[in-house]
């Protein structure tokens, strides 16, 4: 596989930027290429078939872009898609889901311990990080809860303010959260909102960005299979399902450049 092709990531919005934008800042000589499925979003509400079908398409783009991995940065689809897409890409990419980083990173740091998860409905529901936790056979007690709320409420802006101060605050104090030593931030969207999450627990409980997880990993891929690329002039391309002023607006910020959103429907 050639070393110089772009690196592929995907989401049904913004909460991927925060993926790419660790993979950006850790891997600066990769290019990559973004799709936000805009038209479909949030994930977290839709069903499995449902994702399966935008998954496979969203890959068909990223390989016509000729990307050495597809990095599926979101949560929902992980859990629903990503079987699936390994399946469908074969051998002309490697898929990287956010969730099995994530995992070995639980193993090392808390066994015997209980961590708290917050997600989509349809993470949660999936009961994906609990079945990966039991196979690590490391005593990791999971206590998940789904705030459905929250990936809307950032996807529209709401994510430093008084509003979201209030839907945090709600969430967070559920009785399901209590008595736990670190929170994984179990969707994308989330570490928009880490610095809230974080003031809430005082700096006493951990809460886990999978964002720079994410990347380490991708980063030791790379380099273990010498897939990294060195020098030479880099690029990134942005695409979306629908164009929205918000995803404009986000990924001019994360990136810290005026952007060219690519305007690609999955159906004609």
């Amino acid at each position: 596989m050639n070393k110089e092709k772009p690196i592929g990531i995907f989401d049904s919005g913004i909460g991927g930027l925060t993926v790419a934008r660790a993979v950006k800042d850790l891997l600066p000589n990769e290019s990559i290429i973004y799709f936000g499925d805009t038209a479909h979003l949030p994930y977290g509400d839709k069903s499995a078939a449902a994702i399966q079908s935008y998954t496979v398409k969203i890959c068909d783009l990223l390989l016509k872009q000729q990307c050495k991995v597809i990095l599926i940065a979101c949560n929902s689809a992980s859990s629903a898609a990503y079987q699936l897409a390994k399946e469908y890409v074969g051998s002309k990419a490697k898929v990287i889901n956010v969730i099995d980083p994530v995992i070995s990173y639980l193993g090392e740091k808390f066994e015997n311990k209980t961590i708290g998860l917050i997600g989509t409905k349809r993470t949660v529901r999936s009961n994906v990080y609990q079945k990966k936790l039991d196979k690590l056979n490391k005593n990791i007690q999971l206590r998940s809860l789904a705030t459905p709320l929250l990936a809307p409420m950032i996807e529209e802006g709401y994510f430093d303010n008084t509003i979201s101060e209030h839907i945090i605050q709600s969430y967070i104090s559920d009785p399901t959260l209590q008595g736990i030593e670190a929170l994984v931030l179990g969707c994308t969207h989330y570490p928009l909102i880490k610095k809230q999450i974080a003031g809430f627990y005082n700096e006493k409980t951990e809460v886990i960005d999978s964002s720079n997880i994410v990347a380490s990993y991708l980063k030791n891929y790379l380099n273990k299979n010498n897939l990294n690329r060195e020098s030479g002039v880099n690029y990134n391309k942005f695409f979306v399902s629908d164009y929205t002023h918000s995803f404009a607006e986000a990924t001019r910020i994360f990136f810290k450049e005026e952007v060219n959103l690519e305007y690609y429907p999955l159906w004609e």
